[in-house]
């Protein structure tokens, strides 16, 4: 099986221009191609497992990876798939951000003797002159062809401000200043990118002429990836101290039946064949192949000693008592201080400061629907309260069946 054919046989690739021209690119290693990574926030999250992996894959295959890290375009914000504006970050924000995503990524990616680059495109972004840009690429943009991107549509009906207007055209200059720099010919970006991909790939056809166009191959990955890595609102981050190895390795034990084959062809690195013969699985099969994708997941991401250590802990679940190998909150004494009664805490603080509810009033709502246990004794009284002697030798609590933590106190 060729490395293109293995791509489409894990669901990978969604739209793509030039397929021949792609498939003997991928598949001879000869392809020089970029994602871009915008510096929102100070850790990758799981929803760019899909990116990585993809750069993983292709650079085993003999091709080079471009990790683009987003500084100058982190500074516009990208209006795809929101109804609102990004929030506008500091420059020294970006910088930190873009620092962070630099050690994440060599995690995954090997950058040494020159098998892959990591840009930042502030570097040529940042200083273009505004007039000098609209008079090189202003023309081959095209307003009305713009207004009906798909990447503006959500935008158009609550206003899209003149500033995320631009980033298609920052976006597409992108891949217009690696062509000529560094020979990238690909770009890979999710499905909702296709508007400003298409963008790049027309501009290095409109200014380099119709031979350039042949190597200005766009290959689109499923948009999937951006919908992996929130749960309840919140992202899960690949930095531990945002998301803890145990918290990461629970996410992924907890996905949905429906789509725990889907993330396993995706993301992991299991063989087709070994994948194959798991599509077959059923009921308490589904919950061993759970557990396949979150060890290999977090093996990846946290290294094999922390992936042991959670598949631990997230068994001991279902074991006798099951406190032993739970993961650890400990409370301060200023925990027990400034409450309702001096020197308690009540029940719904301690869940909410352990990360087991996002508010005290969902705690609430747990405890009178019958879904908080601590210790294995079923709480339903709200206003249950613990002194730091109660909780000196730790206590298990536990949210439903599958999120629990041990309170220290000391």
């Amino acid at each position: 099986m060729t490395i293109y054919d293995e791509l489409v046989k894990r669901g990978l690739i969604a739209q793509v221009t030039n397929e021949e021209e792609i498939k003997n690119m991928i598949n001879a290693g000869k392809a020089t191609f970029y994602i871009g990574f915008d510096c929102t926030a100070d850790s990758l999250t799981a929803g760019h497992f899909m990116a990585l992996t993809l750069m993983k894959r292709l650079q085993m295959a003999g091709n080079k990876p471009i990790a683009l890290i987003g500084g100058g375009t982190t500074m516009i914000g990208d209006p795809s798939g929101r109804t609102d504006m990004r929030k506008m970050l500091t420059k020294e924000d970006i910088d930190h951000n873009a620092a962070c995503f630099k050690r994440q990524m060599e995690n995954f990616i090997d950058f040494s003797d020159g098998k892959a680059m990591m840009i930042n495109n502030a570097d040529w972004l940042l200083d273009l002159n505004y007039v000098e840009l609209l008079r090189e690429v202003g023309s081959c943009f095209s307003v009305n062809n713009m207004l009906r991107a798909e990447c503006y549509k959500q935008r158009m009906e609550k206003g899209l401000s003149f500033l995320e207007f631009n980033y298609m055209i920052m976006q597409s200059y992108d891949f217009y200043y690696l062509y000529k720099t560094y020979g990238c010919n690909m770009q890979f970006g999710g499905d909702d990118q296709w508007s400003n991909m298409l963008g790049g790939t027309e501009l290095i056809r409109r200014k380099l002429g119709k031979d350039a166009h042949a190597m200005t191959i766009t290959l689109l990955t499923d948009s999937q990836g951006k919908k992996m890595g929130k749960t309840a609102g919140n992202a899960v981050w690949l930095d531990p101290n945002k998301t803890s190895p145990y918290d990461f390795y629970q996410y992924w034990r907890n996905v949905a039946d429906a789509d725990v084959l889907k993330c396993i062809r995706m993301l992991t690195f299991l063989p087709i064949e070994q994948i194959d013969e798991m599509d077959a699985w059923e009921g308490a099969q589904l919950n061993r192949a759970k557990e396949i994708l979150a060890y290999e997941l977090t093996k990846m991401v946290h290294g094999e000693e922390e992936a042991q250590k959670a598949e631990s802990q997230a068994r001991s679940l279902f074991s006798a008592g099951g406190a032993a190998d739970a993961p650890e909150f400990v409370l301060s004494d200023d925990d027990f201080t400034g409450g309702i009664v001096e020197g308690q805490i009540d029940i719904g603080s301690v869940m909410v400061k352990a990360g087991l509810v996002k508010s005290k009033s969902e705690a609430r709502t747990a405890i009178q629907q019958g879904g908080v246990t601590v210790d294995d004794v079923k709480i339903t009284d709200v206003k249950t309260a613990y002194t730091k002697a109660d909780l000196a030798d730790g206590k298990l609590f536990r949210k439903g069946k599958k999120t629990f933590v041990k309170i220290i106190a000391k």
